[in-house]
């Protein structure tokens, strides 16, 4: 039956009741939609997460373990360790990695972060690297050089206890500051007469410029990459910390069994040469560590002697600077 203009009074009036009814439950049903989908959005959590070309998003990717996240990864990809630092203590990211003692370099400044967990690999690949048609041939023959690598990092750290295990006094070389790029440049072109670095850039110069290693870490570094998170998100983004923390540990694991496909599939992620990442990854047997009594030693020695070669600005009670809860909580 049609209801139209000639159907009885009651009849329309029915109609038009039943209409506004309709009206109403799916006005009704849009508003809660749309309030419940805000909520959603207010409630998901993003996990700002700093990265370096070839770092832990390749990672993570490679292995598959950047599927069915309960939170969001909003990556930020930066050129060094550094900037990620700064990121972090601005508060503009809420976790990152860095090698040690630029982490403790910040540290010492007051920044508010702390390590959560981190990484180790083989000391050897800190290098101090030469040109190949370079008169050095050892640790001995740096006295009076021009040497290149990061302030406050690794690089730093590896030419000052190098010097002190050679008997070479500070004054009696010179250190210039570049980061890793520069650096390279600066060898090549013989401004600078050795270069403290690491992987994959170790690889790269050996492999590419048949650059020569004359010294190492062993026994002078601790060589252990840290996640480093903001007391900030450390407080109010606790679980999707633990969660991505556990992810890397497991992903890490992977890539140990499985260095030539972790190199290929980061290779196609980053346009970084294959078989410079595979030698990489083989020399520096990157595993996953908990932040125990053992790290906060060894890390503490490195400390008090970087502190002593005027790296940091202060002594610093290393400890302090990590939030052991989280591996511990990995392990149980």
């Amino acid at each position: 039956m049609l209801i139209g203009s000639h159907a009885r009074p009651g009849v329309r009036r029915f109609a038009g009741a039943l209409l506004a009814a309709a009206l109403t439950l799916a006005t009704t049903t849009l508003v809660t939609t749309t309030l419940a989908a805000v909520a959603a959005r207010a409630e998901e959590v993003v996990l700002r997460v700093g990265d370096q070309k070839g770092g832990n998003r390749s990672l993570l990717e490679s292995a598959g373990s950047a599927k069915d996240l309960p939170y969001r990864i909003e990556w930020s990809e930066f050129p060094a360790a550094a900037p990620i630092l700064e990121a972090l203590n601005a508060g503009a990211l809420d976790v990152g990695y860095t090698g040690d003692l630029s982490f403790l370099t910040v540290v010492a400044a007051g920044a508010p972060i702390k390590a959560i967990g981190g990484t180790k690999s083989d000391p050897r690949t800190q290098t101090i690297l030469v040109r190949a048609d370079s008169p050095i041939r050892s640790a001995a023959d740096l006295k009076g050089k021009r040497l290149a690598g990061t302030r406050g990092g690794w690089g730093q750290f590896l030419i000052s206890a190098t010097l002190e295990k050679a008997g070479i006094a500070p004054s009696e070389a010179t250190f210039a500051p570049l980061n890793p790029v520069d650096a390279k440049v600066a060898l090549m072109a013989g401004s600078v007469d050795a270069w403290a670095v690491w992987e994959p850039y170790v690889s790269f110069a050996t492999l590419r410029d048949k650059a020569r290693p004359i010294a190492d870490g062993a026994g002078l570094t601790p060589t252990i990459t840290f996640i480093v998170a903001s007391d900030s998100a450390i407080a109010t983004k606790r679980a999707a910390l633990q969660d991505f923390l556990s992810r890397l540990d497991r992903a890490r694991l992977w890539s140990l069994d499985h260095l030539d496909a972790y190199a290929r599939n980061t290779a196609a992620l980053t346009r970084l040469p294959e078989d410079v990442l595979r030698a990489a990854y083989t020399a520096q047997r990157t595993r996953p560590i908990a932040l125990d009594d053992g790290v906060v030693t060894e890390v503490q020695e490195a400390s008090d002697r970087a502190t002593r070669y005027g790296i940091l600005s202060r002594t610093l009670d290393v400890g302090r600077a990590m939030d052991r809860s989280f591996t511990a909580a990995a392990s149980n």
